[in-house]
């Protein structure tokens, strides 16, 4: 039995072994889940360095993890996560001058650009999860981005790193001369031993490094340990101007070889102001291709690839249809392409070119420029595209297998055609999006994960998929790692040799397993420990809302794919999440949320599947705003979820009093609007607020709505509207309940607002909206309420006389 309240007692962040974190825990945003022992919040170095200590003493291991967006299953596993989003995320120093920054590891990319913005600088690698993943990860995964044509990749930008290794020892890893090098090696230390390890491992092999990795030239090559990069520093050929730097070997070590506590990242100029992005409608996957090369030759800064699946799914999604403004019918596929110069002259000179250069070719049929704030609504686009993937009704959805692979652009045409032949071959539809500029796509299978058949064809598709990488010389990853989804396929791709350095870089590093264990090497079969089990199936009830259109509740949760929009800061703007945002918790997000109804409908800890602890408790934070539904690009409507899972759940244990008398509420308004006076009298004293709050279980701090002096019903059977001669018509006010009862001034203005502009308003026959009982859960209360409202008002409202509103959830 591990002892984790002795690591509670000797640290200074937070222990959690409680269910519900492991359950939320214990996936990411791959196809992966297992369950791990605790997750730890660590405030800082001194923390980590206890982890480490208790994590040797038990036999465990440690899995660092930030924002939680890996795609290969990096920080799920059978150890002790090691969340440093919460509390590790502090700028500590900004070099204007030299251009760099020194940052802790949970420090969110896009919250550090606008920090350094004022500055003229940024951090040049740009991912699509920027409004919330963190650097740490980013460093772990060696992250690209879309303008990787112009910025590289994280390894390249990665300066210096402050590591704790196995042994619980703190090291800095920088740049280094010649003699400091071999100063290293001769310490008698575990920090002495990884440089003289590294050292002869690179002088006996090199020939072997050189011929079995990918191309140099290769632009995202992310697989594997990246042994062969020390080689190009001036310590083996004076040719090389860098110095040699472990820090190219910790880029892309996903948290497998020392746990990072600062980095120090190089910061280049913001890129020049003139922008635009020719959107390049292709009527083949094929022209798309090898219109890649063509816009290659102009030098743009990106070029991204959008298919027909992404584009036809962003018709559904609220927030990302607005984005579609520049897409003319239905093209198979849209290149994305770039341009930023000194000049609108010089941009649109370039844009002529490339325009000319495809015409000449015959690729594309339509090409709209589109220029200022407008790029932001292309990219928005673009970048949804994997939580719109997710989004796709029924259990069958495009995978994460071999969504990362990359080859040379020249060699991506016979690369895809050889794909899609073997595609052809297995019967399979795929999605194809992404960075196709550097030979990268995001290929996505779509598979059933609870079907037996498609979970061979997942193994067989990431064997062959390899196979075909390596005839192409690519890399089985360019950007999203291997974790424990391509490690496997590694010797296939390097060779025995090549891997067995590799698995010494591991053992020499790491030698009891501490850090991330069974992850990029001696990896499980990629075929285990799913998100899903074969024979899965959806669970079948009797809903209150109709979800045939998601074909069925449990597929409608598990839209959510874990790509962890709902962690954005607050300062990018939208609403979700509200709780996430002010606790900067895990377990206050959309996706944590969404994760605990999947565990625990699948795989119920009780025989009452409606009566869990769990779920009722990670729902109690939800506010129902219903920012999930409109920005997260799967369209997880959490406050439909929490109505739903509550209305089954009171089916069951009863209505507790507090959800009865809030979802009763406007009954008690109209109870107190004889005196209102005296309820507000109640309600605003000290005493007997708080007796009232303690009854209800308010929280201490919560202010109770008080009444208005009159009601808006009653209010505008006493106003004088003005007397015309001619109106512009008549219209149907809906007072809701939080409108006529409280918030009438409001409605007042709403009211004269009307009267204004010449309408004659009309307060129709109706009962309340049936918000609080929806929020409550109530849903047959809301179900009846509904009903009596469609009664009352269906022969009043007519296409002349409309109804409207004014509260926006009701």
């Amino acid at each position: 039995m591990i002892d984790f309240e002795q690591l509670t007692r000797n640290m200074k962040g937070d222990v959690m072994t409680d269910s519900l974190h492991q359950m939320i825990y214990a996936t990411d945003a791959s196809a992966y889940r297992e369950m791990p022992l605790a997750v730890v919040y660590p405030r800082d170095a001194s923390d980590v360095k206890e982890c480490i200590k208790f994590a040797r003493k038990n036999g465990i291991t440690l899995i660092p993890r930030a924002a939680g967006t890996s795609l290969a299953g990096q920080v799920v596993g059978k150890g002790v996560v090691v969340d440093v989003s919460r509390y590790m995320n502090h700028v500590l120093e900004i070099n204007e001058k030299e251009h760099w920054v020194r940052v802790e590891p949970g420090v969110v990319l896009d919250e550090l650009n606008m920090r350094v913005k004022s500055l003229g600088l940024f951090f040049g690698p740009e991912t699509s999860t920027s409004n919330r993943c963190c650097l740490g990860g980013m460093v772990g995964n060696n992250s690209c981005g879309s303008h990787s044509l112009v910025y590289g990749s994280t390894r390249d930008h990665l300066l210096e790193a402050k590591v704790i290794l196995s042994d619980g020892e703190e090291a800095w890893l920088k740049g280094m001369e010649k003699d400091e090098v071999r100063d290293k090696m001769t310490e008698d230390t575990l920090e002495g031993k990884i440089y003289k390890c590294s050292v002869e491992m690179l002088e006996n092999n090199r020939e072997e490094i050189i011929q079995h990795f990918p191309d140099p030239a290769l632009r995202r090559r992310n697989s594997g340990y990246a042994i062969d990069q020390l080689l190009y520093s001036d310590y083996f050929d004076v040719a090389y101007e860098g110095k040699f730097n472990l820090c190219k070997l910790l880029a892309g070590s996903e948290g497998t070889l020392a746990f990072v506590t600062e980095l120090k990242l190089n910061l280049v100029p913001l890129p020049p102001k003139e922008k635009a992005v020719i959107c390049v409608h292709c009527r083949t996957l094929e022209e798309a291709f090898e219109g890649n090369l063509v816009a290659l030759k102009h030098h743009p800064v990106a070029i991204e690839l959008m298919d027909q699946n992404i584009l036809e799914l962003s018709k559904g999604n609220i927030a990302q249809n607005k984005n579609r403004f520049f897409v003319q019918g239905d093209p198979a596929a849209i290149l994305i392409v770039e341009l930023a110069q000194e000049s609108r002259e010089k941009v649109d000179q370039v844009a002529d070119q490339i325009e000319t250069d495809m015409k000449m070719h015959g690729y594309g049929y339509h090409f709209p420029r589109v220029y200022g704030s407008d790029i932001s609504r292309v990219w928005s686009l673009r970048k949804a595209g994997l939580g719109l993937l997710s989004g796709m009704p029924g259990n069958a959805k495009p995978v994460s297998v071999i969504e990362d692979t990359a080859v040379a652009p020249e060699r991506l045409p016979a690369y895809m055609k050889d794909f899609g032949e073997m595609l052809e071959r297995l019967g399979l539809k795929c999605v194809y999006h992404a960075h196709i500029s550097t030979g990268e796509l995001h290929l996505r299978p779509v598979l059933n994960l609870k079907n037996e058949n498609d979970r061979v064809l997942f193994r067989r598709v990431a064997e062959e998929t390899a196979r075909l990488v390596k005839k192409h010389r690519g890399s089985l990853s360019g950007e999203h790692g291997d974790g424990r989804l391509r490690g496997e396929f590694i010797p296939l791709l390097f060779g025995e040799k090549v891997y067995g350095l590799m698995q010494e870089t591991k053992a020499c590093w790491d030698p009891e397993g501490v850090f991330n264990a069974r992850k990029i090497v001696n990896t499980p079969p990629m075929d285990t420990s799913l998100r899903y089990e074969a024979g899965d199936s959806n669970v079948m009830c009797r809903t209150y809302f109709d979800f045939s259109k998601e074909k069925g509740w449990l597929c409608a949760i598990e839209q959510c794919n874990g790509s962890g929009d709902c962690r954005k800061s607050y300062a990018f703007g939208g609403t979700m999440c509200p709780s996430f945002r002010a606790t900067r918790e895990e377990c206050h997000t959309t996706r944590a949320r969404a994760n605990t109804l999947r565990e625990l409908m699948t795989r119920p800890r009780t025989k009452k599947i409606y009566d869990q602890r769990e779920i009722l408790e990670v729902l109690d934070t939800c506010v129902s705003c219903k920012a999930c539904k409109s920005e997260c690009p799967s369209n997880v409507d959490i406050a439909r979820f929490k109505a739903e899972f509550l209305q089954q759940h009171y089916d069951v244990c009863g209505v507790p009093m507090r959800a009865f008398l809030i979802a009763r509420l406007t009954e008690i308004q109209r109870l107190c609007t004889i005196l209102p006076w005296f309820y507000n009298t109640i309600v605003r004293n000290r005493m007997t607020g708080n007796m009232l709050k303690r009854v209800l279980h308010f929280a201490p701090k919560r202010t109770i709505p008080t009444l208005y002096k009159t009601t808006l019903k009653h209010w505008l059977g006493r106003y004088r509207q003005k007397n015309r001669a001619e109106t512009v018509g008549k219209v149907f006010l809906f007072a809701d309940e939080f409108t006529n009862y409280m918030d009438v001034e409001i409605g007042i203005k709403m009211i004269e607002l009307l009267d204004w502009l010449g309408y004659e308003v009309i307060i129709p026959k109706h009962v309340e909206s049936g918000r609080t009982a929806i929020s409550k859960g109530m849903l047959k209360v809301a179900k009846g309420v509904a009903r009596e409202n469609v009664l009352l008002l269906k022969d009043l409202v007519t296409e002349n006389i409309p109804l409207v509103g004014i509260e926006p959830s009701c």
